[in-house]
């Protein structure tokens, strides 16, 4: 009996392994978002904005 290699079908499952893992990756570098008070950054712009008014 022979053993027949199925190449292509292993080529296959390795790139969608490494597809999976990609996946993954790039799921995790995605930062956690947390509960933000819009209010308080926009009043924050705000300021910001007044400062580099002022100063020019």
């Amino acid at each position: 009996m022979s053993v027949t290699r199925l190449k292509r079908k292993h080529r296959k499952n390795i790139a969608r392994a490494n597809n999976k893992q990609r996946i993954i990756k790039q799921l995790l570098l995605t930062p956690v978002l947390k509960n933000v008070d819009l209010d308080e950054l926009k009043s924050r712009f705000g300021q910001s904005e007044a400062k580099t008014e002022a100063a020019a």
